[in-house]
């Protein structure tokens, strides 16, 4: 969406993570606390569902004021806010303000603070093999792992339901990502198309954009206003949002219908994709084993029109 140098790629640093593990044994914001909240929201009373949209919807900014300014927000009370939060594995408002925190400086991380951190530790880093083998695959499965089957489930429906029309916009380099998953889905089921970059097309793409459409988004740190304000504004017209984006969750999080957060643990000062890229090849088969059929009938169509209009 924008031209912002790091608008997509920066470097890794670990979360801190609250004192508390989870019911489950995790450490409750080893996945981010927004993504945790999402995972936890089928768990929640109604009360403390209102809360998590609550947060969500101004993420972090609606969790860094008083106990009592989030449950007016909510329209809870604050006790429930507090439940909810014990529920995430959050030992008290404190800790989980302090991930908040801790969180909201890692989303401003860029290449050149990674690379300053980087030189104030004086140490000699480990060689670039060593370190993509000993982060890129972790990367990969922890992604994978945590990767909620219901979002995963509601993303291949959607990108399978051929009455929708798809178009898949992305950033500086997440447009890549977006570009990959159009060319798979215009082979397996049809009527998917890249936001183009042209002011003149892009309005022509999107003057018509309803109830009819999916806009798929890429969107990760530092995360950029142009693809917040797109968002917005195919929300407000009917059509619904998928979105692909880190643990930490881009702010179209809140508008968004599924959401399919990602690691980005790299060997370089860089945010790695190669997790997002595996997200979007499980995407993909998820979309195949859906579609049945329907996705042999068309790739073979695309075969014979490759032939006869001798596209090589």
């Amino acid at each position: 969406m924008s031209t912002s140098d790091h608008a997509d790629q920066t470097g890794p640093r670990p979360t801190a993570s609250p004192s508390g593990p989870d019911r489950d044994g995790a450490e409750p914001a080893a996945v981010g606390v927004a993504a945790l909240i999402r995972q936890r929201l089928g768990e929640c009373s109604p009360a403390e569902r209102r809360v998590a949209r609550a947060l969500l919807a101004a993420y972090p900014a609606a969790g860094l004021g008083t106990v009592a300014a989030l449950a007016e927000r909510a329209e809870v009370s604050a006790p429930t806010v507090l439940r909810f939060l014990s529920r995430l594995g959050f030992g008290g408002y404190p800790e989980f303000q302090r991930a908040l925190r801790d969180e909201l400086t890692e989303r401003e991380t860029s290449p050149l603070t990674a690379y300053r951190a980087a030189e104030r530790t004086g140490e000699p880093p480990a060689g670039a093999l060593s370190r993509a083998a000993a982060r890129l695959p972790e990367a990969v499965a922890r992604t994978l792992v945590e990767l909620p089957q219901g979002e995963l489930d509601a993303a291949a429906r959607l990108l399978a339901d051929q009455q929708l029309r798809v178009t898949a916009a992305g950033g500086r380099f997440s447009g890549l990502l977006a570009h990959y998953l159009v060319l798979h889905l215009m082979q397996v089921r049809g009527g998917s198309r890249l936001l183009p970059a042209s002011p003149v097309e892009r309005t022509d793409m999107l003057v018509d954009v309803g109830r009819r459409d999916l806009v798929v988004l890429f969107d990760f740190r530092r995360y950029e206003e142009p693809t917040l304000a797109l968002a917005r504004e195919v929300t407000a017209r009917g059509a619904r949002v998928v979105l692909f984006t880190d643990r930490w969750l881009s702010p179209v999080a809140g508008l968004a219908e599924v959401v399919l957060p990602g690691r980005v643990e790299s060997p370089s000062l860089y945010d790695s994709f190669v997790p997002a890229l595996a997200l979007v090849e499980t995407v993909v088969a998820a979309v195949i084993d859906r579609l049945g059929p329907v996705a042999g009938t068309r790739l073979k169509a695309m075969e014979q029109a490759q032939q006869e209009f001798h596209i090589g």
